[in-house]
């Protein structure tokens, strides 16, 4: 088996270490990463600046892009063997609810499903993160069962799985579970300060905290110290509606 690897914290994160000596082992792995902390680049890409990359001494590839550039150019061409598998992470904090819109991690994962790969994001929930080996034995744990498993492979490649992680001891979880996304409270306002030359400038405010965190939500499944697994579908389209904006549609013809 062969994986890719990549992640919206940089090539040189603790996270992406550990996720590389975690997943050595069972696979053959190459590292495509950002050459810097990209984190909230979404899936963003490089399209009117040209991509350059570096081989570090330790095999791993850096990239002057984001993590969706990093997925894109390393099964575009980049790579001279195309993986099985695209693992994105560990990143550095919890990516639940409202997070997967913002997060370069999850982008990673997306670009690898949308070019045809099963593709995992994982990250550990917390602002210290002091137990990455937690989410490396889980992560390696999930590819274990999936090469064993090729139904669940296979249904892979329609979705992604978001996986976050308490961040305690591997023997202090308390499980794993699936769960959907819960949602935040809105955002916290900007922040306001000035420059030395006395210009306006803006930092963007912390994430809302939790809103809809109830039973069956990820951020529930965390807080109670369970690996939270969720699918995610890339298909935006919200298909209970389609009907009703079609008979609304009708309407504002027919009165024109």
């Amino acid at each position: 088996m062969r994986i890719l690897l990549s992640n919206d914290d940089g090539v040189y994160a603790p996270g992406l270490m550990v996720l590389y000596q975690s997943l050595r082992e069972i696979a053959d792995i190459d590292v495509v990463a950002p050459d810097r902390n990209r984190s909230g680049a979404s899936s963003s890409l490089t399209l009117h600046n040209p991509l350059r990359i570096h081989r570090l001494d330790n095999g791993f590839i850096s990239v002057e892009g984001t993590p969706t550039d990093c997925v894109h150019l390393a099964l575009t061409g980049l790579l001279s063997e195309l993986p099985d598998l695209v693992v994105s992470g560990i990143n550095e904090g919890a990516n639940l609810g409202d997070d997967i819109l913002y997060s370069g991690t999850v982008a990673a994962a997306i670009e690898g499903r949308s070019l045809g790969l099963p593709s995992i994001a994982i990250s550990l929930a917390s602002r210290e993160c002091h137990h990455y080996d937690t989410a490396g034995q889980v992560v390696a744990r999930i590819v274990k069962h999936l090469t064993r498993n090729s139904l669940h492979l296979g249904a892979m490649t329609t979705t992604i799985l978001n996986v976050n992680v308490p961040d305690v001891p591997y023997t202090a979880l308390q499980g794993m579970t699936v769960a959907r996304l819960g949602t935040r409270h809105v955002a916290e306002p900007v922040i306001r300060t000035q420059d030395p030359r006395g210009h306006d400038i803006y930092w963007i405010g912390p994430s809302g905290s939790e809103a809809d965190a109830g039973p069956g939500t990820d951020f529930y499944a965390v807080n109670n110290g369970k690996v939270s697994i969720t699918p995610l579908m890339i298909d935006f389209t919200h298909h209970a509606v389609m009907d009703g904006i079609g008979d609304w549609l009708a309407k504002m013809e027919k009165d024109e």
